[in-house]
């Protein structure tokens, strides 16, 4: 070792390289890798096993129980710090790392940073073929890890130690970019990782990062300024980039001042509080009426942070086809969808800017009247869907119970199946940015493990509070493992499994198309002579959990409340109808594919009503 020099073996530099990577977070410096993920096989245990050992206190490491759901973690943790701090995944080559796929799809869906470090084989080829190694006999290049390149912002294979000189510093620019964040994976062949070379220190010396905020153009400013200031009626769309942002403060002015309704997106839940004057409901295919009956008579939709996807949008029947759409994003394919006037910027900037261009500019009252007296109903509505009465139990009750007992700091955790429609029509948002339910990619099983990563990140932060997940038996057949982890971790999870006896809500849109049930609920599987409900209770007290199940909404109040009081893991487990207590409002038509010819009739008349609204869709690129 020289004055300028240290020799690392490629797996020790990437190690000391992380580990010396901080961010500063509203004043406050911390590291900016939270540690990591790992499960351990001959393809990351020698070389980069030895480099993380030495690191275990500054960056430490998780052990998962699934690739994939390592990857969910770390998502989870990353939208918990809002894209400000991230966690790598290891996994060995071959199938340990073909497991993060599915992970990293849903980070690159939902524009979240996550590192994925994954074995390769060998840069010589000496040993070929190795190991679980695929051979493509025309490209031996070419391997599991390239099938990454779909679902990674930033990807990259080292063949040589110099490498990561360029390809660490890049895959980190892009991981913390607001227009490019995502994923980024970076293959490491099992011999290079042990290589060597002389790195300079300088490399290594500690680095504070901070996150880009890109103003906007003024001319797009003025653009946008116009259009505002000749609305009738217009109305926000905010989406989760509000938050990524740390624009709520600014938004809620912008709204305030110009008095113009908001409706959020999915990702966009608790941009607003439930009681905020201005706040009109969600929006789209699983949203409220109120939004829905604003987003359809507003000439001019401001849309902030949200990359328009067709749960939002109604499949872009959500809209007049003659509104004006105005996109604020700090990624320009975003802001420019649908022949939007873009403002291609960072929130925060942007909506201060806009807002003092429009000076004292005010939407009408008898507008904003309007959408008040519509979310008035909402309310309404979704009081009468949570309650119990006398009727079987739903996802909206449990839903309603828990929002009523849970603490304001609380965050709740779903993904996929009915939940995600069920959380974001009726949940009442307590406190800003408490909501987290995955719809980029609806990815069942992300809701346990992308919980267990949320509240390790939870408790760097607010430790005091829980993280509430809302599971179906669907999802928790799918990943459950993290139960294990949570406990083994003692980062403590109240996890709710609504039992509707299989895949219920896909079953719903089976039927809602002319179709009969089949092979979505247990008791319409063609391959299953008789079937039995699993006892998830059972299971999740043999991985260390508090555990019971409940008969009602009332029991299971109770039974949440014991598991806010105790110090690990609770899961509670209540049956609810598969076909009664869905929440029947609130929906704007969603294009699915159906059969133009059949001989079912039913399916035909199905198909017609499905078709008979394609006339609202707006066309655009």
């Amino acid at each position: 070792m020289s004055d300028q020099t240290i020799t690392l073996t490629t797996a020790q530099a990437i190690i000391r390289y992380l580990a010396a990577q901080y961010i500063e977070i509203d004043g406050t410096k911390t590291r900016l890798c939270g540690g990591g993920f790992g499960i351990f096989g001959h393809g990351n245990v020698t070389c980069l096993g030895e480099a993380l050992y030495d690191h275990k206190e500054a960056l430490p490491l998780y052990r998962g129980q699934n690739e994939q759901s390592m990857g969910f973690a770390a998502a989870g943790y990353a939208k918990y710090h809002l894209r400000r701090r991230f966690m790598f995944c290891t996994a060995s080559a071959g199938p340990g790392t073909a497991n993060l796929l599915t992970a990293a799809a849903l980070a690159h869906a939902n524009r979240l940073p996550m590192l994925m470090l994954c074995g390769d084989t060998y840069a010589t080829r000496l040993p070929d073929p190795v190991l679980q190694q695929l051979e493509h006999f025309g490209n031996p290049s070419f391997g599991v890890n390239d099938a990454f390149k779909a679902v990674s912002r930033y990807w990259d294979r080292i063949t040589h130690p110099a490498q990561i000189l360029q390809s660490l510093p890049a895959a980190l620019n892009t991981m913390l970019d607001p227009a490019d964040c995502g994923p980024a994976f970076i293959g490491l062949p099992q011999d290079v990782q042990g290589w060597t070379f002389d790195y300079p220190l300088s490399f290594f010396a500690e680095r504070v990062h901070h996150i880009r905020r890109q103003r906007p153009d003024l001319d797009e400013v003025a653009r946008a300024k116009a259009a505002i200031a000749a609305a009738k009626r217009p109305v926000i769309i905010a989406g989760g980039g509000v938050q990524y942002s740390g624009a709520v403060t600014e938004l809620t002015a912008f709204a305030e001042t110009h008095n113009i309704p908001v409706i959020e997106t999915i990702a966009g839940r608790a941009n607003l509080l439930d009681t905020h004057p201005l706040n009109i409901g969600p929006v789209g295919v699983t949203g409220s009426d109120s939004a829905n009956t604003v987003a359809e008579k507003a000439d001019v939709i401001i849309a902030v942070g949200t990359r328009l996807q067709d749960f939002t949008t109604g499949s872009w029947t959500a809209f007049a086809k003659d509104a004006q759409l105005i996109g604020i994003n700090a990624a320009r394919h975003d802001a420019m969808k649908h022949m939007s006037l873009p403002v291609v910027g960072d929130a925060r900037e942007t909506l201060s800017e806009l807002s003092t261009s429009l000076g004292g500019h005010k939407a009408t009252q008898d507008w904003v009247g309007f959408a008040q007296a519509e979310r008035k109903k909402w309310v309404a509505y979704v009081a009468d869907n949570t309650s119990h009465g006398n009727r079987p139990n739903s996802y909206a009750q449990a839903i309603g119970t828990v929002n009523t007992a849970c603490d304001a700091r609380d965050r709740v955790v779903a993904a996929a199946g009915g939940l995600p429609a069920e959380v974001t029509a009726n949940w009442r948002t307590l406190d800003i940015g408490t909501v987290d339910v995955e719809f980029g990619f609806s990815c069942m099983g992300y809701e346990i493990a992308g919980a267990w990563g949320a509240r390790i990140a939870q408790s760097e932060v607010e430790p005091d509070q829980d993280t509430v997940v809302f599971c179906g038996d669907g999802s928790y057949l799918m990943l459950n493992s993290d139960v294990y982890s949570s406990v083994l971790s003692q980062k403590k999870l109240i996890i709710l499994v609504l039992d509707n006896g299989g895949f219920a809500v896909i079953n719903k849109l089976q039927n809602n198309t002319g179709n009969e049930s089949f092979n979505n609920l247990l008791s319409d599987a063609p391959t299953i002579p008789q079937a039995f409900g699993v006892d998830f209770a059972a299971h999740a007290a043999s991985m260390g959990a508090n555990a019971e199940k409940v008969a009602n909404p009332s029991q299971l109040k109770e039974a949440f409340l014991r598991a806010k009081a105790a110090d690990k893991t609770s899961v509670i487990v209540m049956d609810v109808d598969a076909f009664e207590g869905w929440t029947t409002e609130g929906h704007t038509w969603w294009e699915v594919g159906t059969p133009h010819v059949t001989d079912n009739p039913k399916v035909a008349a199905a198909h017609k009503d499905v078709e008979s609204s394609r006339s609202k869709q707006r066309k655009g690129v």
